[in-house]
């Protein structure tokens, strides 16, 4: 049973979240402005809230952008409501545990409990990026686009249907939040490395560096904006492959943690232009294309290629097509993408190409 419900989360009358047992499965991101208070406090205050499943660390906190959580603590629950902020790139870590969360109830069969999404509007907007995995890829990610243009309660109706889940699905409409009509979507940083406006227009690709010898800026105040390492030679603008959308600039930072933690690294920082759209998959790419030439040292991790998750751009990056043959690859991809996203969209407004 699948249902989207256009009245906020505490007015809803199902029995399961008004006397039922109720874990709650958020970040953040659950803060709401009216009540000033977290959405977890609705089932407190009604005495049935079993269990808050969070991040373990203090918000923010660089490295632990994960929810742990065991199958067996959802055997005794009636209701898990889910309040997340994703920011529209399939690799993000919240939005992966919650794919985990759904295949474990999946698991469960009669046992399973309700699962309700409390949705929030995509930061990264209805603009797709990239590719539909083709090959085995990371597990508990959606068959979409890299930058796929959906929101999580859109994710979540996807999956379902992708791991023939049976358990009932409610999703609340984002337009239902009084946080949502009085807040920007990064507002409240959705994790870590998502520290404001511009980190979700650069994640779709910035993300790949993750898996790479280069960093993207992790432990840093401006992540996936600063790429670097500290092999990297002081590098001139020109001198790289450029981009519509953004202009480059030479930089040097010292992360405060992740991967060379307190060394110095030197590379350069992606500045978006105002108002133009930036095509971070395709610009990464070709990027990565050219620190391979161009660095001994720069080398990609064996869960990259799981990461990517397209044996055509794979045959890009190492060197045996040009970078034309995938841009037509994208360009199909997309397409393809947008046709199938269709079928699982919960709002008006349609997913859509850069132009």
């Amino acid at each position: 049973m699948f249902s989207f419900r256009t009245t906020p989360l505490e007015d809803q009358l199902d029995k399961a979240l008004l006397y039922g047992r109720v874990g709650c499965f958020c970040t953040q991101n659950c803060w709401d402005t009216a009540s000033g208070r977290w959405m977890y406090d609705i089932f407190k205050d009604r005495g049935n809230l079993k269990v808050v499943f969070n991040p373990r660390e203090a918000e923010l906190t660089p490295g632990t952008n994960h929810i742990a959580f065991e199958a067996e603590q959802l055997r005794d629950l009636d209701a898990i409501v889910v309040e997340i902020q994703d920011v529209g790139v399939r690799y993000f870590n919240y939005t992966k545990d919650v794919m985990q969360l759904m295949e474990m109830m999946a698991l469960l069969g009669e046992e399973a409990p309700s699962l309700y999404i409390v949705d929030h509007i995509n930061p990264s907007g209805r603009v797709v990026e990239g590719t539909i995995p083709s090959v085995t890829g990371e597990m508990y990610v959606p068959k979409v686009a890299n930058r796929h243009g959906l929101t999580l309660g859109e994710l979540v109706n996807l999956y379902a249907s992708e791991i023939g889940a049976k358990f009932p699905i409610h999703v609340i409409s984002a337009r239902a939040s009084s946080s949502v009509r009085q807040l920007m979507p990064w507002t409240i940083a959705p994790a870590s490395d998502m520290p404001g406006l511009f980190s979700p227009y650069l994640y779709s690709g910035g993300g790949l560096w993750n898996n790479t010898t280069i960093t993207p800026g992790i432990g840093t105040s401006r992540p996936y904006e600063y790429i670097g390492a500290p092999f990297v030679k002081p590098i001139h603008p020109q001198e790289l492959p450029q981009a519509p959308g953004a202009l480059l600039r030479p930089c040097s930072f010292t992360p405060s943690a992740g991967r060379y933690a307190g060394e110095r690294c030197f590379g350069f920082q992606i500045m978006l232009l105002p108002g133009e759209n930036y095509h971070s998959l395709l610009h990464t790419l070709h990027l990565m294309r050219w620190f391979r030439e161009h660095y001994s040292a720069f080398e990609f991790e064996p869960a990259f290629w799981a990461k990517l998750a397209d044996p055509v751009l794979e045959q890009y990056l190492k060197e045996n097509i040009s970078f034309d043959v995938i841009q037509e690859h994208v360009k199909l991809e997309e397409q393809k993408w947008i046709r199938k996203a269709k079928r699982y969209l919960l709002y008006d407004d349609q997913p859509y190409r850069m132009k």
